[in-house]
């Protein structure tokens, strides 16, 4: 495993932050060298404010990273990826991003999506600049997996489909989320980096997996 790159987890969460019960926070605390990034704002997103603290947060990593997004952040990621004028240091930035592991995407058309957030729709649909991979549920009431699935061929992503599992919160129960630490895993092994402690995948369709 010498010649893998080991990279860094940037959890960058949704809407509302996520709290102590969510999947994000309790695989942050699986790793020494994380990091979240940290918007001014949790509960009235600004996407300005929301560009600037990814920007920041890749600047504090100072090494390679996989950005893990959860709801809103999957949208973030894509209109952080596809910046017009791009200059030197984003360049830079987006060359230190593995690759992105995208977790119910929210779709700004449903009518659970927070108007607070509106600014953040509709989210770039050209190929990411890294590899990427959408993770969905069958029953989420902020995204069908038939956006997740246009999203995923959008950006050129691979797509999983992980059964009725909400919006894959702590409110899902889904506790340390097992399923999605191991569908992780393989991404990072897709990618020939060494996740953290413990292909890009091709796929346009969403693969179905039991939990």
């Amino acid at each position: 495993m010498s010649h893998l790159q080991t990279v860094r987890l940037l959890m960058l969460p949704g809407i509302g932050n996520s709290g102590p019960e969510h999947w994000q926070t309790r695989w942050a605390s699986r790793q020494e060298h994380g990091r979240r990034f940290q918007p001014a704002d949790w509960d009235r997103p600004d996407l300005a404010d929301w560009l600037q603290a990814l920007d920041a947060a890749i600047d504090e990593c100072g090494a390679p990273v996989v950005l893990v997004a959860h709801s809103l952040s999957c949208l973030l990621v894509a209109h952080w990826a596809s910046r017009p004028g791009i200059g030197e240091d984003i360049q830079h930035r987006i060359a230190q991003v593995r690759g992105a592991f995208l977790v119910a995407v929210p779709d700004p058309g449903a009518p659970a999506f927070p108007g607070e957030a509106s600014e953040f729709g509709p989210p770039p649909t050209e190929p990411l600049p890294f590899p990427a991979l959408v993770v969905a549920s069958s029953d989420d009431p902020y995204g069908s997996p038939e956006h997740a699935r246009r999203m995923a061929m959008g950006w050129a992503a691979g797509c999983v489909e992980v059964g009725a599992l909400g919006h894959i919160n702590a409110a899902s129960g889904v506790g340390d989320w097992d399923t999605g630490w191991h569908l992780l895993q393989a991404f990072g092994a897709g990618l020939r980096v060494q996740m953290p402690a413990s292909n890009r995948p091709g796929g346009r369709a969403c693969a179905r997996i039991a939990t």
